[in-house]
């Protein structure tokens, strides 16, 4: 005699807590569609493409002809004062990739009124730093390790305050990496060695620099 007819069937669940799941997921998708923001999702997108493609072709999007010129003479001196490659490539990659997503918070609006006035103080030290490059180049046997490293160390610094709450602890280690590796002084003082292998590198930094400040690019 067959008995799994007698057998009751366990119920496959609690309406009102199946209920009470789906109207929970619910509530959860309207309040994602509710923070949902376009602008911040292709500045993500943005920001992730171009991260990922750190390279001159990208970097020309962002920074003009003279400063891809600064830059290329900026990673010779890199890979002669290293001995490396692909420590001076590392370098530049950081550079450019700090450049980009920078760029990319300014033309989306990203920074607030008091990080744009800290901007605007940070584009006149980097401004100072130009002209006292070129100032101890210019002028020989004036040139101060301590000066040009203070300038770029207080760079480094308002530019991290900038990018605090806005880039990952990631992009911070970038740009620590490029300021302390160009402020550092044993080759500050082999840049600025009137006998040393960068006179020729200095003196095309020097003259882009110099161009970017005339056009006020800087």
């Amino acid at each position: 005699m067959r008995c799994h007819s007698m057998i009751k069937r366990k119920p496959s669940g609690n309406h009102e807590e199946d209920r009470d799941l789906t109207e929970r997921r619910e509530g959860k998708e309207n309040a994602e569609m509710e923070n949902f923001s376009s602008k911040d999702l292709a500045m993500k997108a943005q920001k992730k493409i171009l991260s990922k493609m750190a390279n001159k072709s990208v970097a020309q999007m962002f920074i003009d002809d003279t400063s891809s010129e600064i830059l290329d003479e900026l990673y010779r001196v890199s890979k002669e004062f290293t001995g490396s490659r692909t420590e001076a490539q590392k370098v530049i990659k950081d550079l450019i990739k700090v450049v980009v997503k920078i760029a990319v918070l300014f033309r989306h609006n990203r920074f607030s009124e008091e990080e744009l006035s800290l901007a605007q103080t940070f584009k006149k030290k980097l401004q100072q730093g130009a002209m006292t490059a070129i100032s101890f180049h210019e002028v020989e046997f004036t040139f101060e390790q301590t000066v040009m490293s203070e300038i770029l160390t207080a760079c480094r610094d308002m530019l991290l305050k900038l990018v605090a709450t806005h880039l990952t602890p990631k992009s911070h280690g970038r740009i620590n990496h490029v300021f302390n590796h160009y402020s550092d002084p044993e080759l500050l003082t082999q840049l600025y060695n009137p006998a040393g292998p960068f006179k020729s590198n200095l003196n095309k930094i020097c003259n882009g620099l110099n161009k970017l400040l005339e056009e006020g690019k800087l």
